[in-house]
């Protein structure tokens, strides 16, 4: 996972509001259709690899489609890397996205193109205090009860691509837990590793704790699929 934006710089990006959370070092695939989005490809197209990249913002209330649809943002994002672009003859696109650094919206900016930009500033990513180490462990070892919990299986050893880079680790936890958007963002927003990684210990409690209660609920695709890092 790489961070080559400097924490408190500010920067203008394009903006790519969606209705989920996008966390560093995560994959994430994208259909592009909509006219405005088009034109962003082939805006970002244009310039060096290293600056192909756009700024992802989960959607608070609104709809990802169509021009003023999204009411309001969440401040918290990640800048999403284009990793490849493989364009249909209709102008539609498939592109492969990586998650980067985090940033906090400043302020819509106008800059005439039909997609919305913003003014960012980068967020750090320090450690925080406590032991990260076996703060990562403890999410590692009830991560893999949660994954056989969904599976309904009692292999505690199934696929599970954890990293043993702390940070890595809570991002990749608050990519795979099963918990809806505004939990998904709060994960993001934390300021420290540290915190992270705590606050996913007591998600992960909740949802062992309270599963057994509700013994119809489907398998996911977390306990099939790996996660993938970049």
């Amino acid at each position: 996972m790489n961070w080559p934006k400097r924490a408190g710089d500010r920067e203008v990006i394009a903006l790519f509001p969606l209705r989920t959370v996008l966390v560093p070092g995560l994959v994430m695939p994208l259909h592009i259709f909509e006219p405005r989005y088009r034109q962003l490809i082939a805006d970002l197209s244009a310039k060096p690899e290293s600056q192909r990249g756009f700024g992802v913002a989960a959607i608070r209330d609104g709809h990802e489609v169509g021009v003023n649809e999204v009411r309001s943002l969440h401040d918290v994002g990640t800048f999403a890397h284009i990793r490849s672009v493989d364009p249909y003859p209709d102008g539609r696109a498939d592109i492969a996205t990586n998650g980067e650094a985090r940033f906090r919206i400043i302020q819509h900016v106008d800059t005439g193109s039909p997609y919305d930009s913003v003014e960012v500033e980068w967020l750090d990513e320090p450690d925080g205090q406590g032991d990260l180490s076996a703060l990562a462990e403890s999410v590692h070892q009830r991560f893999r009860q949660y994954r056989a919990m969904l599976s309904g299986s009692d292999d505690l050893d199934g696929p599970a691509d954890l990293h043993e880079d702390p940070r890595v680790c809570s991002y990749v936890i608050a990519a795979a837990l099963v918990i809806d958007t505004y939990e998904r963002q709060a994960l993001l927003e934390l300021e420290t590793t540290g915190d992270r990684l705590r606050r996913e210990i007591e998600l992960l409690a909740r949802e062992l704790a309270i599963f057994p209660e509700f013994p119809s609920l489907p398998a996911t695709e977390i306990t099939r699929v790996p996660i993938h890092l970049n």
